[in-house]
């Protein structure tokens, strides 16, 4: 799926992305902490591909999972590049709640799932609708 505008996006060092406050949300399990968390600071969302190098506001492709059996198709949002398990695509995006927010509206009918640090430590998973009523509240 094409994503609209990001803040940056890196194949070198994904490492250096992350959100505290959303990596406290979900190691307390806490809802209510995971959407201020999201509507307040960035996420780290895995991409097929980058934007121009020489744009770097330009947006990249997001990856998304599609279910081979049932064609569902999941998004995968991180607190930390280093939850993001090594058989996805190695870049990263860092985006904004405003793009999630537009992201989530735009795909909505597509995207069935979303899950947050899939791989842990403290995994979360929500429905679009969820998150989207979490950004807007």
């Amino acid at each position: 799926m094409a994503s609209a505008k990001r803040k940056k996006s890196v194949a070198a060092d994904p490492s250096a992305f992350r959100s505290e406050a959303l990596a406290r949300a979900l190691e307390k399990q806490d809802m209510a902490a995971v959407a201020l968390a999201l509507r307040n600071g960035n996420t780290v969302v895995p991409l097929l591909s980058p934007g121009p190098k020489d744009d770097p506001l330009d947006g990249g492709e997001v990856w998304t999972y599609r279910d081979p059996s049932t064609g569902q198709v999941a998004l995968l949002l991180f607190s930390d590049a280093r939850h993001k398990p090594g058989n996805l695509p190695p870049q990263v995006g860092v985006y904004s709640p405003a793009w999630l927010r537009a992201f989530l509206t735009q795909h909505r009918t597509a995207i069935t799932t979303v899950f947050l640090d899939i791989a842990g430590p403290h995994p979360m998973q929500a429905s679009p609708a969820d998150l989207l009523a979490a950004l807007d509240a």
